[in-house]
Parts: structure tokens; C-alpha cells; sequence
């Protein structure tokens, strides 16, 4: 992941990203990437619950 932290505390997921990050152009060219879990990824202590997060600039 870049980027992103994630914390779960009881049944609250809460989800920290920088937003002065900068990782430069997405693959098409067309936007800015400041955040991304790279894909689903599984929440903190429950595999079965899936995240997929990007943040991003035009």
C-alpha cells in the first residue's frame, strides 16, 4: 500500500492518507496518485472484509 494507514477499533475502520503524498502518474496518464491500497486488500484482523482505496488529483 502506499500511503495509507488503517486502524480498526471495535467495529470503526478508520482510514489515514497524507494528502501532500505525491507518487506521480497514474498508469494512464490522466490523474495524479496520492494514495492507494494497490489493489483489495483485507482490514486489519478480519481477512474477510475487503478495502480498495485510491486517491487521487486530475
Amino acid at each position: 500500500m502506499k500511503n495509507v494507514d488503517m486502524n480498526v477499533n471495535g467495529n470503526i475502520l478508520t482510514i489515514k492518507v497524507d494528502l501532500s503524498m505525491n507518487f506521480g502518474k497514474s498508469s494512464s496518464g490522466k490523474s495524479t496518485i496520492i494514495a492507494s491500497t494497490e489493489g483489495n486488500q483485507s482490514i486489519p484482523g478480519n481477512e474477510n472484509i475487503k478495502i480498495g482505496l485510491n486517491v487521487y488529483t486530475k
